[in-house]
């Protein structure tokens, strides 16, 4: 029943164009005809159809002319479409190239052919007259079974609508447009690639005939989907669509002749007039074409932590102080892990504090010198940890070693130490009376010992005589 519906539309389609525009109070963007075209952006877009009963609706000598176009027809092959069913289809193509003003500077066509493979027929850059584009569209021939249409779009995205195969930059503002016509379901996915070719600049228009799967047809196409998507019963009357794209691909006013001389986008107002506006982050200068970048960071809205840099595409980005990193907000800022970087400076040891800074610390045996950086050498002695029992004596850096007072001896621990009286006692009285050394050594340790008794009876008697005038005062 919808397919019956879809063709008694179709029918009566040009009936309904005749019937007068229904009333409305149209904002700048209701405006009957208006449309934008942008030199900013993914190579423009064609826009929408002209309204029926203002000029351009209909071509006409000398009213309407096809708008420059990169224009690929991707046309399905498979088993499914018979021969004679091809054949309405080449017309199809053939017609549509008969409403366009082809050649270098104007229209470039080409056609890729799918089913289950995909074979591109001719480029953008093969034919730059209409005469021999039509006739390598009469010369092309079926593939094979398989629907291939994500293979077939991104083939179209990849390989037909490059430089190199003859479609002009982003710079030239020509749009870049492709018609998929098929009766079949996709047997790979396309969703995805039909995406990735919109997002690249390609307008997408695709007709569905008989079986066509419109939730398909919908994935594949450009918004809004009224104006891309197109279906009909039969591939006997996909010929009535040729008059569609004739009214989509005329261009009457400045914006889509290209004369209109604005930087960025023209926006057509109706019976020839337009005006220029700028893309996002841009304002409009005196003369009402050029474009100057705003000053994001002047309007403080930026939401920068530390510093807003302006961008020359008339955006910003924000960037940290000396020690700080972007976080992944791409606006608030972290300090940096310093001892991590190296760049604390310090000579031994570099410790993170809580508060996201650093200290420097030294090496055991050394001490932080003023400039809390570098380190120098701690003398152990003076320090109180080295253990000796008597004397420590420095021997260099972080080293020293134990020595005793005399009349004591350093005991095998090399800390303690323990009276020579002693070490005496354990030498045995045979063995001294019968070594003359060791007898010798007795005599000059015991003189040595009444030397050192003396001297400590001096000194211990004073002690007690400035003690007993002490008490006694």
């Amino acid at each position: 029943m919808p397919r019956h519906l879809s063709g008694l539309l179709l029918l009566l389609w040009p009936l309904l164009l005749l019937l007068p525009p229904t009333p409305a109070a149209p904002g700048p963007l209701a405006r009957p005809g208006l449309r934008r075209l942008g030199t900013r952006g993914p190579g423009g877009s064609p826009g929408r159809r002209p309204v029926s009963g203002q000029p351009g609706g209909a071509r006409g000598a000398g009213v309407c002319r096809s708008r420059p176009l990169d224009l690929v027809f991707i046309i399905d092959s498979s088993r499914s479409v018979r021969p004679l069913e091809f054949t309405k289809v080449k017309t199809f193509v053939s017609q549509i190239i008969d409403t366009l003003d082809i050649g270098a500077a104007d229209t470039r066509v080409a056609v890729v052919n799918y089913a289950s493979t995909v074979k591109i027929e001719f480029h953008l850059q093969t034919h730059s007259d209409k005469q021999s584009l039509k006739q390598a569209v009469a010369r092309i021939t079926p593939l094979s079974t398989g629907t291939m249409s994500g293979l077939a779009i991104q083939t179209a995205m990849d390989e037909a609508f490059t430089v190199e195969s003859g479609a002009r930059g982003p710079t030239s503002n020509i749009p870049k447009v492709a018609i998929i016509v098929t009766d079949g379901r996709p047997q790979d996915q396309v969703n995805e690639v039909a995406a990735r070719a919109r997002a690249s600049g390609i307008e997408l228009y695709a007709v569905g005939v008989d079986r066509a799967d419109m939730e398909s047809l919908k994935m594949i196409a450009s918004e809004p989907l009224d104006e891309h998507v197109f279906y009909v019963e039969t591939y006997g009357v996909i010929e009535k669509l040729s008059s569609r794209f004739q009214e989509t691909f005329c261009a009457l006013d400045p914006c889509l002749l290209g004369t209109h001389q604005c930087q960025h986008v023209c926006v057509s107002d109706g019976e020839g007039k337009h005006h220029c506006e700028c893309s996002q982050g841009y304002s409009l200068n005196a003369d009402q074409k050029t474009c100057s970048a705003i000053d994001k960071c002047a309007l403080n809205t930026h939401g920068c932590e530390h510093i807003c840099v302006n961008d020359r595409t008339g955006s910003y980005h924000c960037e940290c102080y000396e020690g700080y990193t972007l976080n992944q907000d791409r606006k608030t800022c972290s300090a940096q892990d310093q001892c991590a970087f190296g760049t604390h400076g310090c000579q031994h040891i570099c410790v993170n504090d809580r508060d996201r800074s650093h200290h420097c610390e030294c090496y055991e045996g050394y001490t932080l010198n003023a400039d809390n950086k570098t380190c120098s050498v701690r003398s152990e002695c003076a320090g109180g940890s080295h253990g000796c029992q008597h004397l420590c004596v420095d021997d260099g850096p972080a080293a020293y070693h134990c020595d005793c007072f005399p009349g004591y001896t350093l005991n095998e621990d090399r800390r303690t130490c323990a009276a020579i009286e002693e070490a005496r006692r354990l030498v045995s009285t045979e063995d001294a009376c019968g070594c003359e050394a060791t007898l010798a050594f007795q005599e000059r340790v015991s003189s040595y010992l009444q030397r050192l008794n003396a001297k400590l009876d001096d000194i211990l008697g004073k002690l007690q005589a400035d003690a007993y005038g002490q008490i006694h005062r």
